[in-house]
């Protein structure tokens, strides 16, 4: 690594009334981080939570310059905040991780190895070879549902690069494989997007356990799903006419 200049990782945190969870979440991330070989920064995208969580973040950041905190009004979307968030960094690698601690921050080092060592994108995978209970605590509607969305993506993968768990939020890919995308704003899913469009040729799916929201409310309502399905009919045009398999 002494070779090449020092990477970065910018990782965002996209945020929605999720004050319960920042701090712990930041702590976690720091000690995770300690030992890894690279400079980093932390980037809380904000979409204007009505619990504090700007303030709760702006604070910790009072304490740590490599947490940033910023605020969309009047914006929802994780794709969106994810965007958002890394137009602001200068980083070399771009993460993101979801802020309700389900998304284990210990993880991160095993994402981040593979990639600095010439992967283009490393993913945290519920459904990788040896890791059947990633998701054993969910309920079996979910699980169905779940798998149903994930099948969904075969036919808009790339042959050369076929991933297990497409729809993972906890990522990390290389700057250099995304730069100059135009990646859609709405819905929760941009790992399937990226990996569509993307400049993709080495990935690597790590394993990890699905944990438990430690704080807030999910998500997740019918809006999430018709941004996926929308997303779907954008993905097949786009493969459809030839670009998705470059």
């Amino acid at each position: 690594m002494s070779d090449f200049p020092r990477q970065k990782l910018g990782l965002v945190i996209p945020t929605l009334n999720e004050s319960g969870n920042i701090p712990v979440l930041l702590d976690r991330l720091r000690d995770a981080l300690a030992t890894m070989p690279l400079d980093y920064e932390l980037i809380v995208v904000d979409d204007d939570s009505q619990d504090g969580t700007a303030d709760v973040a702006r604070e910790y950041a009072q304490n740590d310059s490599r947490v940033r905190v910023f605020v969309r009004k009047g914006q929802r979307g994780l794709a969106g905040a994810v965007i958002h968030g890394w137009a602001q960094t200068d980083a070399t690698l771009l993460g993101v991780i979801d802020a309700d601690l389900q998304h284990p921050p210990e993880v991160l080092p095993n994402l981040l190895g593979p990639v600095l060592n010439g992967v283009d994108i490393a993913i945290a995978s519920r459904y990788t070879q040896g890791n059947h209970d990633s998701v054993s605590e969910w309920n079996k509607f979910r699980v169905l549902i779940s798998k149903a969305s994930t099948l969904a993506t075969a036919p808009l993968q790339k042959k050369s690069v076929r991933i297990k768990d497409p729809l993972s939020g906890f990522f990390v890919v290389r700057r250099e494989c995304i730069d100059g995308l135009e990646l859609q704003p709405e819905g929760f899913k941009i790992l399937l997007e990226i990996l569509v469009k993307g400049r993709i040729k080495r990935a690597e799916e790590v394993p990890f356990h699905f944990a438990t929201r430690h704080a807030g409310k999910s998500k997740a309502d019918f809006k999430v799903a018709l941004h996926y399905f929308s997303l779907l009919g954008k993905l097949s045009r786009y493969a459809l006419f030839g670009q998705g398999q470059q």
